[in-house]
């Protein structure tokens, strides 16, 4: 298989007060391929977490840029720009669901994938659903912090809190990004794990969670994600928009789970700013956002008014500021769906090693 492109560039317990929401195969068609060799990243440090961590999986970043040989103008070119790494790591990955075209920039790089990997979890539980396990009807508690400090222990302490049903539960992940309701669905399919298994089931790779999000939040900050690849929970945005794809597509649910899954990400309260800030009126967005220190995410479907569809993935580190990164992914968002719409060339990639 031909390697693409590749550029630079939770009803009470809904409302009650969240922790922090800082803490988610496509095959070329045979069209014309481009070289390009736009790959261009940040140098790492080599940060340790303070002791007791555990001492993250990294893999160290390239130190010097490597400038673009030759890529094509417009589309590409425009996303580029925009994704340039000087102030911290952006990696984006695009899907045109009709056409099967993508475009991406670091789409093999691992990003932190703080709360977009709930769709994830949604999903794994939404399987069992699909197969009987379990209830959209069922009730669980939601699993409440207790408070204990950083790195104390491998797994953060919780303490069950009020019972939710199962599909109040999902509503509350995926609209309010709420970290109490995920890691109550997350213990009912059996942790991280299973997790993981459900997704190499559904053919993604490049994707794993290490942690539940009461451990993942309280850890938050030992590594910066802007100089630093920290392969615990994270993914490529190539394997994010697989996964999407493959959910958008009816691929890994049954129709209903599939609605269940998608209206849910249809009513996200989270990320306003982000990849719907900019598209026009009459784009539709499905989408789920991520935040951790140093780094902002959106991931999720577009659907343009002609009927075209599009799985987006975007996660940016650094730029100074929360603000920064969140206009850098809604100006990210508006050239991808620009692109994809006015567009009718050719949008391949090919491997730049």
């Amino acid at each position: 298989m031909n390697r693409f492109f590749q550029v630079v560039a939770s009803a009470a317990a809904m409302m009650m007060p969240l922790a922090p929401s800082y803490a988610g195969s496509i095959e070329d068609d045979g069209m014309g391929e481009i070289q390009s060799a736009f790959d261009s990243v940040l140098g790492a440090q080599n940060q340790a977490p303070p002791a007791p961590a555990p001492v993250p999986s990294r893999s160290p970043v390239p130190s010097q840029f490597q400038p673009a040989r030759r890529y094509a103008p417009g589309f590409e070119q425009q996303l580029a720009s925009l994704a340039e790494a000087s102030q911290g790591r952006i990696g984006v990955a695009a899907l045109d669901l009709t056409s099967g075209r993508t475009i991406d920039v670091l789409g093999d790089q691992r990003f932190p994938m703080a709360s977009t990997s709930k769709i994830a979890i949604a999903a794994t539980f939404l399987e069992g659903v699909d197969q009987g396990r379990w209830s959209l009807t069922s009730e669980y508690p939601l699993m409440m912090p207790v408070p204990s400090a950083r790195f104390s222990s491998a797994v953060a302490p919780v303490r069950p809190g009020s019972y939710m049903s199962a599909r109040s539960l999902i509503e509350a992940m995926l609209t309010r990004s709420n970290n109490y309701a995920t890691d109550a669905l997350l213990k009912v399919v059996g942790g991280p794990s299973a997790v993981n298994n459900w997704v190499r089931r559904a053919g993604v790779t490049d994707w794993h969670i290490d942690r539940d999000i009461a451990t993942l939040v309280r850890d938050d900050g030992a590594v910066n994600p802007a100089t630093v690849i920290d392969t615990r929970d994270s993914a490529t945005p190539l394997a994010m928009v697989r996964l999407l794809a493959g959910i958008y597509n009816g691929q890994m649910l049954s129709p209903q789970s599939r609605q269940v899954l998608l209206g849910a990400m249809s009513r996200c309260l989270t990320g306003k700013r982000r990849i719907p800030a900019l598209l026009p009126s009459g784009a539709s967005v499905m989408h789920k956002t991520g935040t951790l220190n140093n780094t902002a995410s959106d991931v999720g479907i577009i659907e343009a008014p002609d009927g075209h569809a599009y799985a987006v993935a975007i996660y940016v580190t650094g730029q100074g500021n929360r603000v920064n990164r969140e206009t850098r992914i809604a100006s990210i968002a508006r050239a991808l769906y620009q692109g994809y719409s006015s567009q009718s060339s050719i949008y391949g990639r090919t491997a730049a090693r």
